[in-house]
């Protein structure tokens, strides 16, 4: 995300779907960002870009997108209005503009409404939401498969703006993997998977999903490694090319992470989407397995394993795709629902 430090004046000129509104820049206190760090000037990106370039080109690409970015803030303004420039033109033909691009609000744990893109051109579009009564702490969940480079919050003249509470764990979770971990196919970026844990576990995480580009590769696992984090876990099943592949790496990665840190918690989960191909998700699961075996052989009481057949779990399963592999809203609901009871146990909640 690209956010230029502009005046207020520069908003007034625009044209504006209402004029009591003051406007902000969301880069500056006391507005919160997070799961997106800073690695230039105005500049956001989901980890520092030499290691993204050092990983692959797609994940130096997709690094740009705001997947798991949250913009947080307390207000009692009894609306919010956000006019945002996506960073890339085009879409997808699987998946709503407004969960590739656009925006989305909740008060606490509440759904307000969704600032939507009006094409996939670049266009800078502006939606205005009503807030409920009274003050609240509002989160604008950032888009999924594209940056932004601008956005700017309207508030009413006059209301209040303050800092919002931190999560109730102090590091973050980071989640790592392929295009579902990065949030494809939900409808907005408020129906992926790690949001809806967010909401319900006051969570703060950070989204390192990198569409058909999560493959463990040596540079993003040292940095990932590197990381300042509550829960690890593990979600690239899907983008390791064969089984043959997540075999060499998965063992790998866990005990890379392991090694720096020894008691941290890591989750591993297999892929969801099973009934393409029940043999290769079989296998690939194995390999999973195996690494979680072995872990929990050497005396490792702090990893865990979900098996992704339970994720899409229940009536109406084939309802949990767009396509026979990226989930619908639907479909990342059912995958909260299991994961959270285990990320909840390792967050101590």
């Amino acid at each position: 995300m690209h956010i230029p430090a502009l005046a207020p004046s520069y908003f007034a000129q625009m044209s504006l779907l209402r004029q009591d509104i003051t406007w902000f820049t969301p880069d500056q206190a006391p507005f919160a960002i997070h799961g997106l760090i800073k690695t230039g000037e105005n500049t956001w990106r989901r980890m520092p870009e030499e290691v993204a370039e050092a990983t692959s080109e797609g994940v130096a690409r997709l690094n740009k997108c705001t997947a798991g970015g949250r913009i947080r803030f307390v207000t009692d303004s009894p609306f919010i209005s956000v006019r945002a420039k996506p960073l890339n033109e085009g879409g997808m033909d699987h998946m709503a503009m407004t969960g590739i691009a656009g925006c989305d609000i909740y008060c606490e744990t509440e759904f307000c409404g969704t600032i939507r893109p009006k094409n996939m051109t670049g266009e800078i579009y502006e939606t205005l939401i009503q807030l409920p009564e009274g003050e609240h702490t509002v989160t604008i969940n950032l888009p999924l498969y594209n940056g932004l480079s601008a956005i700017a919050i309207g508030l009413q003249n006059g209301a209040s703006l303050a800092a919002p509470a931190p999560y109730s764990n102090e590091k973050p979770v980071v989640f790592y993997g392929s295009s579902i971990t990065q949030g494809g196919c939900a409808s907005r970026p408020g129906t992926c998977y790690q949001a809806h844990l967010s909401r319900w576990l006051d969570m703060d995480y950070v989204n390192l999903g990198f569409s058909g580009c999560g493959k463990a590769e040596d540079a993003v696992v040292e940095y990932m490694a590197s990381l300042d984090m509550s829960v690890f876990v593990m979600d690239y099943d899907h983008n390791a090319p064969t089984a043959q592949y997540l075999e060499m790496t998965h063992e790998k990665l866990y005990k890379a992470v392991r090694e720096k840190h020894p008691d941290m918690p890591i989750l591993m989960i297999s892929r969801p989407n099973v009934d393409k191909d029940l043999a290769d998700a079989a296998a690939r699961f194995a390999v999973i397995k195996r690494t979680y075996d072995n872990a929990v052989a050497a005396g490792d009481k702090n990893v865990r394993l979900i098996n992704g057949t339970d994720l899409f779990a229940g009536p109406d399963r084939r309802e949990c795709t767009v396509d026979g592999c990226h989930p619908t809203d639907l479909g990342f609901y059912r995958m909260a629902t299991v994961i959270r009871p285990v990320l909840a146990e390792l967050l101590g909640k």
